[in-house]
């Protein structure tokens, strides 16, 4: 399960960039002022970031089965 979500965070590192950059671009090559399209193209971005953080909570990851095997119980008694 862990691997699933390290590539979706991964995914995620990358959209942030490109939603920012590629609709501030977009709209501004549409004709909308440069000043207009930086806030939409920043706000498109912090919806990305919400999603990743609200929607798809970070959670805590489990151990490998590699980890697992490595720990050993102790016999205190």
């Amino acid at each position: 399960m862990s691997c699933i979500m390290t590539r979706y965070y991964d995914f995620v590192l990358g959209l942030i960039p490109a939603v920012m950059f590629g609709l501030t671009a977009i709209l501004f090559l549409a004709g909308i002022q440069l000043t207009m399209a930086v806030p939409v193209g920043a706000g498109a971005a912090v919806l990305v970031i919400g999603h990743a953080l609200f929607v798809n909570v970070p959670g805590r990851a489990e151990p490998t089965a590699d980890q697992r095997s490595a720990v050993q119980p102790s016999n205190a008694d």
